[in-house]
């Protein structure tokens, strides 16, 4: 018998639900402190996840969600990229 595998959860930091992997966007912060989107969800350093809708990416800026979870300060511009980032996803689908 084959075993299943396990699909990787992830909690959002807006909407604090548990949700797959895949459903979500990846925000990192490198070993050089610079904050980046991760596309692939494979580049080193501390990770947080936000699903792709603007309503929990609204929560996680205004409960300061990222912050917490990356231990440093975000800039707008990363937020604005986020933004557009997500813009582009739902026009795709």
């Amino acid at each position: 018998m084959k075993a299943k595998n396990k699909t990787p959860l992830r909690q959002c930091t807006g909407c604090r639900e548990m949700k797959s992997k895949k459903e979500m966007i990846r925000v990192l912060k490198t070993p050089e402190n610079e904050i980046v989107l991760d596309a692939t969800g494979r580049k080193n350093g501390r990770g947080a996840y936000v699903c792709l809708s603007q309503e929990c990416l609204e929560k996680a800026v205004k409960t300061r969600g990222l912050e917490r979870s990356l231990k440093t300060a975000i800039p707008d511009e990363v937020y604005e990229d986020l933004k557009k980032e997500l813009n582009n996803i739902e026009k795709q689908q």
